[in-house]
C-alpha cells in the first residue's frame, strides 16, 4: 500500500490514485511538520515546521549574476499553515524566499504571530502570509476549496477540511494541526459539535500523547499553582523555562487569576521572546474568547506594577538578582538557566514542561559551577494538546475512512495505531518521513497486523520475594528508560490484574514539598552534592549524571543538618 521513496523523488506528474499524502517531517522527533497531499491534479503542503527546506527546492537554479536563487517549478500549488508555533511553521520564510510566488495561507491571528519565528533575522519580516477567514469555504483552484476550524491549542490555531470535487464524487482530506478539546485560559477548544458526523475520507491527526489519560486540564492548573505556591513559602524562586508563544502566556494568565496568587505580594517576571509573545498576543484581543477580552476591559493581560501579583518585563542587567528574594520568573526555554540561578541568589526552583515520549533531560551545561548553590529541576503537566481518549473522541465523532497518524513519539503512535477499537474501524497508517501513503477509496483493504504490544513473561515467588522475569523488547522501547528511572515501582490492584508503575525521582523527593524518604541512608538523596536529581561533584565517578535517591558514590558526604 505504501512505497518507500526519497522525498527528491516523489512523483509530481502522475498519480496512483486520487489521495495521496508525502510526508517531509512528521516530528517523530526534533524534526517540524510539514505534509505534502495530493488531490487529484493539486498538490497543498500542510505546514512547514522544517529548518532545512532543501528537499523542497529541486526546482530551484543558481543563475550567474545577481548571486540569487529563482524558483524554476514550484514544489506545491498552495501553503497552509496551521499555526505559529516553530515546528509547524519554522521554514516558511526560507520558503517564501526560494518561491515568491508560492501562495501561503493561515488564520488572521497565525498570520500576525508568524513574525516570532524569525525573531534573529535582521530588518523587517515580509508580510508573505494571506489570512483565511473561519468556517468559509475557500476555493483556489478549479475545484479544490479549503475551509478553516478553530483547533485550540494557541490562538488562530486551525484545523483544515480540504475539498476536491470532481465530475464523479467529492474528496475531502481533515487536518488538526495541533489540537485540544478542552478549553485553556486563553483559547477555546476545538468545537466538536460542528463537526461530527463529517466522514472525510482523509484524517491526518496529530497523537503527541499517544493513548496516555490525563487530569481535567483544570486539575493540572491547580496542581501546578499548588507547586509553585509551596515554592514562594518555602522561600524558593520559581525559574519557568518556555516556548516563546503558548505556554507561557497561559502560565501567567493562570497565576493572575489563580486564588493562590490573586492580591500577593510578589514579582512574576517575564523574560526574552516570551515577553514578546506577550506583546503579540496583546495585538489580537479580538481574536480571543470573550471572557478573555472582558478581563482585558478592566486591567492588563500581563503587564501591570500595580495589581497583585505584579507582571513585569525583566530587564537583562537584572537577570542575575531577581532570586534574591522569593519571586517567579518566565523565560525562554533555550536560555542559559545559570543567568538567572547566581551565587547570590535562590534557593531555586526549575519547572520544565513534560515533553511527552521525548523526555526532559536537565542538562548539566544548563547551570555553571557558579550557579545557585541551591537548584531542584521538576517537570509539571500543562497539557496543550488532546490525550489519547480526546484523540479517539474526535476520530469516532469525524468517522473518516483513512487516519494518518503524525506529531509524536513513534511509541506513542504505534501505540495508537494498535488500539482495536480504531483497527477494527478505520484504515491506519504512522508513516515515516519519506514514505509515500497512497490512500484509496473505496478500495477493499486488509489492515496489517499491529506492532507488538503485549508481552509474556514470568513470575517466581520465593518466601517473601517475588521476581517478574521480562523479554528484552521489553527494555528495549525507549519508555523503559523513565519507567525504570528510579529502579522502583509502584503496584495497585485493578480488579483482578496487578497494574505496576514506575516511580519517578520528582515523586520520591519531592513529594509534599519534602523528602520523605532516605533520611537515615548514606545515599544521593541525602548528600550534599545531589541538586536538580544530578551530582555535582567534581571528584565523583557520577558527576553531571542523573543519579537515583538511593544511589551511592565513595565521594558521598551527608548534606549538613
Amino acid at each position: 500500500m505504501s512505497d518507500r521513496m526519497s522525498a527528491s523523488s516523489m512523483p509530481v506528474g502522475e498519480a496512483n490514485s486520487e489521495l495521496e499524502c508525502f510526508p517531509y517531517g512528521v516530528k517523530h522527533g526534533d524534526e517540524g511538520v510539514c505534509l505534502m497531499v495530493k488531490m487529484g491534479p493539486y498538490r497543498i503542503l500542510l505546514d512547514c515546521g522544517l529548518t532545512d527546506i532543501s528537499v523542497l527546492q529541486p526546482g530551484l537554479e543558481q543563475p550567474k549574476s545577481h548571486g540569487l536563487l529563482v524558483a524554476t517549478n514550484l514544489p506545491v500549488d498552495l501553503v497552509l499553515c496551521s499555526h505559529a508555533h516553530p515546528d509547524h511553521a519554522k521554514g516558511l520564510l526560507s520558503l517564501h524566499r526560494a518561491f515568491p510566488q508560492l501562495p501561503i495561507y493561515a488564520s488572521e491571528a497565525t498570520t500576525r504571530l508568524l513574525p516570532l519565528n524569525w525573531l534573529d533575522e535582521d530588518g523587517k519580516i515580509p508580510q508573505f502570509c494571506q489570512a483565511l477567514p473561519w468556517r468559509s469555504p475557500v476555493e483556489f483552484q478549479d475545484g479544490l476549496t479549503a475551509e478553516l476550524y478553530p483547533a485550540g491549542h494557541l490562538p488562530g490555531a486551525a484545523a483544515i477540511l480540504l475539498t476536491y470535487t470532481t465530475g464523479r464524487r467529492t474528496y475531502t482530506v481533515f487536518y488538526t494541526g495541533d489540537f485540544f478539546l478542552s478549553n485553556s485560559r486563553l483559547v477555546e477548544g476545538l468545537p466538536l459539535e460542528e463537526l461530527r458526523g463529517l466522514e472525510p475520507d482523509v484524517l491526518i491527526i496529530e497523537g503527541t500523547y499517544g493513548t496516555a489519560r490525563h487530569p481535567h486540564r483544570r486539575n493540572q492548573e491547580n496542581q501546578l499553582a499548588e507547586r509553585i505556591n509551596r515554592a514562594i513559602a518555602s522561600s524558593y524562586s520559581v525559574l519557568l523555562p518556555t516556548s516563546t508563544l503558548g505556554l507561557g502566556q497561559e502560565i501567567l494568565m493562570l497565576l493572575r487569576s489563580h486564588h493562590n496568587f490573586t492580591g500577593r505580594n510578589l514579582d512574576i517576571w517575564v523574560d526574552g521572546s516570551v515577553a514578546q509573545g506577550c506583546d503579540a498576543y496583546l495585538e489580537l484581543l479580538p481574536h480571543f474568547p470573550t471572557a478573555v477580552q472582558n478581563f482585558a476591559k478592566h486591567q492588563s493581560l500581563f503587564w501591570d506594577e500595580k495589581v497583585r501579583p505584579r507582571v513585569r518585563r525583566l530587564p537583562l542587567e537584572q537577570r542575575g538578582i531577581v532570586g534574591q528574594s522569593p519571586c517567579i520568573a518566565i523565560a525562554d526555554n533555550v536560555t542559559d538557566l545559570s543567568q538567572y540561578c547566581q551565587p547570590n541568589t535562590g534557593p531555586w526552583l526549575v519547572l520544565l514542561p513534560e515533553n511527552p515520549g521525548h523526555p526532559n533531560e536537565f542538562q548539566p551545561s544548563l547551570l555553571t559551577p557558579h550557579s545557585s548553590p541551591l537548584v531542584e529541576v521538576e517537570t509539571y503537566l500543562l497539557a496543550q494538546h488532546s490525550d489519547g481518549p480526546g484523540t479517539t473522541q474526535l476520530i469516532h465523532n469525524l468517522r473518516p475512512k483513512h487516519v494518518i497518524f503524525v506529531h509524536g513519539a513513534p511509541t506513542y503512535l504505534a501505540d495508537l495505531a494498535s488500539l482495536e477499537e480504531l483497527r477494527n474501524r478505520y484504515h491506519l497508517h504512522s508513516p515515516a518521513v519519506g514514505t509515500l501513503v497512497d490512500l484509496p477509496i473505496g478500495d477493499v483493504f486488509v489492515q496489517p497486523a499491529a506492532p507488538e504490544t503485549n508481552y509474556e513473561g514470568e513470575l517466581n515467588e520465593l518466601g517473601t520475594v517475588v521476581t517478574i522475569t521480562l523479554p528484552d523488547a521489553i527494555t528495549a522501547d525507549p519508555r523503559w528508560r523513565n519507567f525504570a528511572d528510579t529502579g522502583l515501582v509502584e503496584a495497585r490492584w485493578q480488579g483482578e490484574d496487578l497494574v505496576l508503575r514506575g516511580l519517578s525521582p520528582r515523586e520520591l523527593m519531592n513529594q509534599n514539598g519534602a523528602r520523605l524518604a532516605w533520611t537515615d541512608l548514606n545515599c544521593c538523596a541525602t548528600c550534599k552534592f545531589q541538586r536538580g536529581q544530578r551530582c555535582w561533584n567534581p571528584e565523583s565517578p557520577l558527576f553531571g549524571f542523573k543519579v537515583t535517591p538511593d544511589g551511592y558514590c565513595p565521594a558521598y558526604e551527608r548534606q549538613d543538618e
